[in-house]
């Protein structure tokens, strides 16, 4: 299985990025071979607007089934859902971190927006 976690640096070391829209990087993590990729998101750290949006649907063209975050807003959770996406929100820690609450089942599953929308 391919999961995204949010991370503010490029391993798996890296501290989780409580941002899901405006995280600095998403890094793609494969459960079955343990390996990942690095994805940069420097297009939405500063967008007026819309970095939610493009983010998720950045992601959702990642091919994963799964986002680990922080926080994620409507507009970003909306789209995400809509591309079957099952998003884990509270992430704290390092990336590493995410990935073995992930794969022991201590991470909840959220079924709403975490954080309101910017322009709500």
């Amino acid at each position: 299985m391919k999961i995204v976690v949010t991370s503010a640096g490029t391993d798996l070391s890296a501290a989780v990025d409580t941002r899901f829209g405006r995280a600095v990087n998403f890094i793609v993590y494969d459960t079955d071979s343990g390996s990942f990729s690095v994805h940069d998101n420097a297009q939405n750290l500063n967008a007026m607007q819309g970095a939610g949006i493009q983010a998720a649907q950045n992601v959702a063209d990642l091919g994963v089934q799964a986002v680990i975050t922080g926080h994620v807003g409507p507009k970003a959770f909306a789209v995400l859902q809509k591309a079957g996406i099952a998003m884990y929100t509270g992430a704290t820690g390092t990336v590493q971190d995410a990935v073995d609450a992930f794969k022991n089942g201590t991470l909840s599953k959220t079924d709403n927006a975490t954080v309101e929308g910017h322009w709500i």
